[in-house]
């Protein structure tokens, strides 16, 4: 955007100073009062109206310099309108996969004998490898493991990749993963519940396999303003700024279940953003009781691209979407007004907590998008979405 300046009258044909060429030989003071004045005063400007033309000048431009800061104001604002209300998820719609029905449900009577849910996937080499939150019948939480060629079908192993051992997950369990890989490293982001609270904490691993805990990377009952507990981390791959980010969920005191942001130079020390959540609820709408991130975000051409979970005020959860700005994870520029899936099948609408859809895994291979859900606290689900033709 470029702007001219413009004087009505033409370019000036005088310098804009106070010392002019003397004309007409009237230089003394004498000749002064004998109604010729010299052309170096001021005075002469007035008489001849130079002086009004400066004024005029000056109001010009300084109603040019205002308008333009206006505009440049409006610009910005009008480019995260824009954004807002021409992004559109990059998927079509989503469709159920494995004719709608679950791909795992309970077994047995051991560690996942009372769901299987809230699943976390990557794709390692050719295998897909699934990490799921599975309850036993007392109530505690592990995490299984499970391995598949199509995305589809898994099959679980017998033994819990993830059980609770340190003070802070002794009581509850371990539950709801997020899995990424930077570099040559798996980090595992799980609630870690004693019993009393639900702190986020970390886990490493080179095989998903051999895990190493990092401990709590969010303590609950403190921060900048969480007063509670803290859940749900998903980090974003990428760099942004020269470090790494995540969205995790957070109880403000003026409101429970809200989305922070967090930021780390090493993945392991993390510090909070804000002094407020980042996503917080909206009255009325599909997330007014609840905004808690979903699979770890994506980097779009757009922006940060964040799937995540949402309930209402009868604990509905549905799924919904953020785009944050690729420069600064921080800063909102579109986000969804309605749900992308919501409880259908009967086996997610009744099960240990009914009516809800809980994305937690998600693959993109090529135009295909899979997301893994847990339905009803009780089985894993996945759905299909196809990318838009560009």
């Amino acid at each position: 955007m470029c702007f001219l300046w413009h004087f009505p009258w033409g370019r000036p044909r005088w310098p804009l100073t106070s010392t002019l060429p003397v004309e007409s030989g009237l230089s003394s003071p004498a000749d002064v009062g004998r109604g010729d004045r010299p052309t170096h005063s001021m005075d002469a400007f007035r008489v001849s109206g130079g002086a009004t033309k400066v004024k005029r000048a000056v109001r010009i431009i300084r109603a040019v310099k205002t308008a333009l800061a206006a505009v440049m104001a409006a610009a910005a604002i009008a480019a995260v309108v824009s954004a807002g209300s021409t992004f559109a998820p990059p998927f079509g719609a989503w469709t159920r996969l494995h004719g709608g029905e679950p791909i795992l449900v309970p077994q047995g009577t051991g560690f996942e004998a009372a769901g299987v849910f809230n699943p976390a996937v990557v794709k390692d080499g050719d295998r897909y490898v699934m990490l799921y939150r599975a309850q036993d019948g007392k109530g505690t939480s592990r995490l299984g493991i499970a391995t598949g060629r199509d995305g589809i079908h898994f099959t679980r192993e017998s033994a819990p990749a993830l059980v609770p051992e340190a003070d802070y997950e002794r009581g509850g369990g371990v539950e709801d993963p997020r899995l990424v890989k930077i570099g040559a490293t798996f980090y595992l982001t799980y609630t870690a519940y004693d019993g009393r609270n639900a702190q986020l904490a970390l886990a490493t691993s080179p095989d998903l396999r051999r895990w190493e805990r990092r401990g709590v990377i969010m303590p609950a009952n403190t921060g900048r303003w969480n007063v509670k507990w803290t859940k749900s981390g998903a980090i974003l791959t990428e760099r942004v700024g020269g470090r790494y980010w995540m969205y995790y969920m957070a109880d403000a005191a003026a409101g429970s279940d809200q989305m922070g942001v967090a930021y780390s130079t090493d993945l392991m020390r993390w510090t909070e953003a804000l002094d407020a959540p980042v996503l917080g609820r909206r009255q009325g709408a599909f997330d007014s009781r609840v905004v808690e991130p979903g699979p770890p975000p994506l980097m779009l051409p757009e922006g940060i691209f964040l799937v995540y979970n949402g309930a209402d005020d009868r604990l509905v959860y549905r799924t919904g979407w953020v785009l944050f700005d690729r420069n600064d994870p921080t800063r909102v520029l579109a986000r969804s007004t309605t749900p992308l899936f919501e409880p259908e099948r009967e086996w997610e609408r009744t099960g240990q907590v009914p009516n809800v859809v809980f994305v937690e895994g998600l693959i993109r291979e090529g135009r295909r998008w899979l997301f893994y859900y847990g339905g009803a606290d009780r089985h894993v689900g996945v759905a299909e979405a196809i990318a838009k033709a560009p």
